[in-house]
């Protein structure tokens, strides 16, 4: 699937991801997106991570939590379809995986043990496990007949946009380990080799294996961790396994992948980096979205000169009044407007012979603060594409 509108509209889509790395509007686009579906007539839930309090001012709401929502369409949206938003909540989806794969007695082991907590908040990956599972949970409720049609996911801003779609494999590699294997296996096996290999007295007393992890964690940080992993073995194996099939769902034509980045070199070339190394992962880029680009204005600003004389009189710096402030923002606006122009010049170059289209989306000259803004940056997502 290829190019924004295509994705919005076409049925055949279920998931649209939109990937990126923190800073460059990818919650915002996120929610753009869903309100355009929604206005196509699709039933659309946007899976966001962590809101701007602001975004859920502009879509009607209070606050977004961790249920879905209804956010009102505006009122002239004919043949309208749904709109509902959620945030992720990881506490709370891993707690509730670990009740709904254990009986009660080991949830109850699991969720009292004094390392729970960081396995379940702190832990490195811990969000991108998260994340995939709870786009696993929502996309069974995806389809002809169910209560989506569409499922819009604002990904984790991770270090690497890769973090979230290698989340299923990660997993896999950490059950495979030999530290894992050292610390779960032999609990679960419960044998007496078992119990020599970690923490059993048999001959010769403590095995190696415990005494050299116990010198360095502790003995009883040692037997925390053994015990929640026995405990977690088939928590964590059931997510490995969703994850692998959501992975392969984000893989084929059922979803659409869409980077978003900021009209700078810095971001612009991490955007290139990564539908390089999604490409390697057999994963196909729909579209590039280039948020929040400046172009010239065709007059200084009146609101933007004032506030750079408020901004000089603030800092103490003496100013010659609007007219030479409104001179300078027009100066660096058309500069501004060079340097992103130029940008999405080689992106789009760049990406054409892999066939993803680029498009890039005005900066807002207001916050956005009401539906009205999120609805017109969703047009003009879809207009450019």
């Amino acid at each position: 699937m290829s190019g924004l509108a295509d994705a919005v509209r076409d049925p055949g889509v279920r998931v649209l991801a939109v990937l990126g790395p923190g800073g460059v509007g990818k919650t915002t686009t996120s929610a753009a997106l869903g309100l355009a579906a929604a206005q196509a007539g699709r039933r659309v839930v946007v899976l966001t991570i962590d809101p701007a309090r602001r975004l859920a001012q502009a879509m009607g709401l209070g606050s977004i939590g961790t249920e879905p929502q209804a956010v009102p369409l505006p009122d002239d949206a004919e043949d309208a379809g749904t709109l509902e938003v959620m945030m992720l909540d990881m506490r709370r989806t891993f707690d509730e995986v670990v009740r709904a794969r254990t009986d009660a007695e080991t949830a109850a082991r699991v969720l009292t043990n004094p390392m729970y907590e960081s396995l379940s908040t702190s832990l490195a990956g811990t969000q991108e496990f998260m994340a995939m599972e709870r786009l696993g949970q929502v996309v069974d409720d995806v389809g002809p007949g169910r209560r989506w049609d569409l499922v819009v996911v604002d990904t984790p801003p991770a270090r690497s946009a890769l973090d979230f779609l290698d989340a299923p494999q990660r997993l896999g590699g950490f059950l495979d380990s030999r530290l894992f294997r050292l610390l779960a296996v032999p609990a679960r096996v419960g044998t007496r080799v078992g119990s020599r290999v970690l923490g059993g007295r048999g001959e010769g007393g403590q095995s190696l294996a415990r005494r050299v992890l116990g010198s360095v964690l502790g003995g009883s940080l040692v037997d925390d961790v053994a015990g929640l992993l026995h405990a977690l073995d088939t928590v964590l194996t059931g997510f490995a396994e969703r994850a692998a099939r959501t992975r392969a769902l984000l893989a084929s034509d059922a979803s659409a992948l869409i980077v978003v980045t900021a009209p700078e070199r810095g971001p612009a070339h991490e955007a290139r980096t990564l539908i390089e190394q999604m490409a390697t992962d057999g994963l196909e880029v729909g579209a590039v979205v280039a948020n929040r680009v400046v172009t010239a204005a065709e007059r200084p600003g009146i609101q933007e000169a004032r506030a750079a004389v408020a901004a000089s009189a603030d800092e103490g710096r003496p100013h010659e009044g609007i007219a030479a402030a409104a001179l300078d923002v027009q100066i660096g606006r058309a500069r501004d407007a060079r340097r992103h122009a130029q940008v999405v010049r080689e992106l789009r170059r760049d990406v054409r012979s892999r066939g993803i289209p680029v498009v890039a989306v005005p900066a807002a000259e207001v916050e956005v603060q009401r539906l009205e803004a999120l609805s017109a940056i969703g047009q003009a997502l879809l207009r450019r594409a």
